[in-house]
């Protein structure tokens, strides 16, 4: 949160505290609906309950669709059928379905029947999409022309509308099936003479967005050609609606939100204010999984528990072979899911990229191996286990750069989301490996 933030929260906890209402809805008038958003977002389940209550009705919509998921539910989960409807009245058709989504199936159907037929219809077209496609993101409000209109016939037909879509920088031609054909940038349109036709200046090498594709192919695609607005269309190339940049920017976020809270095994819906019934049983499951692995690691060492008594010096240096191999293979994993967010890893390459974290894990294990035998070598004044330190470090250093370029490919062909299961796996073979090699290595050499 922001300085100007913290101060604003600062302000209406003290105006809450005071007991001073009055001043607290003066002060929320004052604000964005996103700072208003912030403000509850960053705020006890108890306090928001009471801003939410003190916010102008006028932007109420605005600034429910700004809050994550978790949030609006709690805020949701307070209001009535009419209340609901009241405020996702005005609301673009994806931020509506977007809201309905985080509802029971019952008060979804309820909610939508109490809406205008117009309405209803708008959003229903988005809800048969799934929400992370391109069709879950478009919005059905768009302004559509024929390629054999003039210019002029055109700017008549706009002046008719009282406000174009935001973020409107084209219009969408279609033929008389409502089939895509290109696209008449506003530009284009305000500077030509207005006795030419559509067709003279519509730019037709566009490829307009699969419903069904998926919304972070959407993202690469809105990065890569720096647009504003793309048309959504069917099987049979009809315009359905248009996915803006606000939207895109939304799916980066959270995608980055998800990479994030994955990495602790967390949703990134995860309420930082959440209650205690709702964040402990979340964290539970993934710390019962961690502690899975830790026993299998646990029993490897058991394995070896003659060896360790004879030799102290392993009891003390096995954590460091562990360690290494860990850190080592968390680099190439974050390389490899990162590149495979980005679109960038595929059948094609992944056995160059393979060849090369070998090739890195390999001589950083030489470099770093060498370092610690020498330590070890000082330390414990004894060749032996230099030289048992070096051989497990190079084994492990080098699986784990295998492992860790292998298992989000594996993963993600067994539908399981890298960036959340990927750390966990890892840390199990790093461990497993790191605690195999260095104590099946010193059972050779000392028994």
């Amino acid at each position: 949160m922001s300085f100007r933030a913290q101060n604003q929260l600062g302000a209406l906890y003290a105006a809450l505290d005071s007991g001073t209402g009055r001043e607290v809805q003066r002060m929320l008038s004052s604000l964005s609906p996103q700072s208003i958003a912030q403000l509850l977002e960053s705020s006890p389940p108890r306090i928001r309950q009471v801003l939410w209550k003190l916010i102008d009705r006028e932007v109420e919509g605005e600034v429910l669709q700004e809050l994550p998921d978790e949030v609006q539910s709690q805020i949701l989960s307070t209001m009535d059928t009419e209340e609901m409807v009241a405020v996702m009245e005005g609301l673009d058709a994806d931020d509506v379905a977007d809201i309905l989504q985080q509802l029971p199936e019952r008060v979804m159907a309820e909610v939508l029947s109490a809406m205008s037929e117009h309405d209803r219809q708008r959003v229903e077209d988005v809800l048969a999409y799934d929400e992370e496609t391109a069709g879950g993101l478009m919005d059905t409000e768009i302004v559509s022309v024929r390629p054999n209109l003039h210019l002029d016939v055109v700017l008549r037909y706009l002046r008719r509308h009282e406000q174009l879509p935001e973020s409107t920088d084209n219009l969408f031609v279609v033929n008389r099936k409502d089939r895509f054909i290109g696209l008449l940038p506003l530009t284009k349109l305000l500077t030509t003479d207005p006795s030419v036709t559509v067709r003279e200046i519509m730019i037709t090498d566009v490829d307009p967005i699969p419903a069904d594709m998926p919304d972070d192919e959407v993202a690469r695609l809105f990065t890569k050609y720096d647009w504003i607005t793309a048309p959504v269309v069917d099987e049979e190339n009809r315009l359905l609606g248009r996915i803006t940049i606000d939207d895109v920017v939304d799916v980066i976020r959270e995608d980055a939100d998800h990479s994030l809270m994955s990495l602790a095994g967390l949703d990134e819906e995860e309420d930082t204010f959440a209650p205690v019934k709702r964040t402990a049983p979340r964290r539970a499951i993934w710390l019962g999984i961690n502690l899975l692995t830790a026993l299998l690691a646990s029993w490897v060492i058991n394995l070896f528990q003659d060896t360790i008594d004879k030799v102290v010096a392993l009891a003390v240096l096995m954590p460091i072979v562990a360690s290494m191999g860990g850190v080592a293979g968390s680099q190439t994993l974050t390389v490899i899911i990162r590149g495979m967010a980005l679109g960038q890893v595929g059948r094609s390459n992944l056995s160059w990229l393979l060849s090369r974290e070998l090739a890195s894990g390999a001589l950083n294990a030489i470099l770093w191996a060498a370092v610690m035998g020498g330590i070890a070598a000082l330390w414990f004044g004894d060749t032996r286990i230099a030289l048992i330190i070096i051989a497990a470090m190079v084994i492990n250093l080098v699986t784990a750069a295998f492992a860790g370029t292998i298992l989000p490919v594996a993963l993600r062909a067994l539908r399981i989301d890298p960036a959340l299961a990927g750390g966990v796996a890892l840390t199990t073979v790093t461990d497993v490996v790191g605690f195999m090699s260095f104590l099946g290595l010193a059972t050779w050499f000392f028994i």
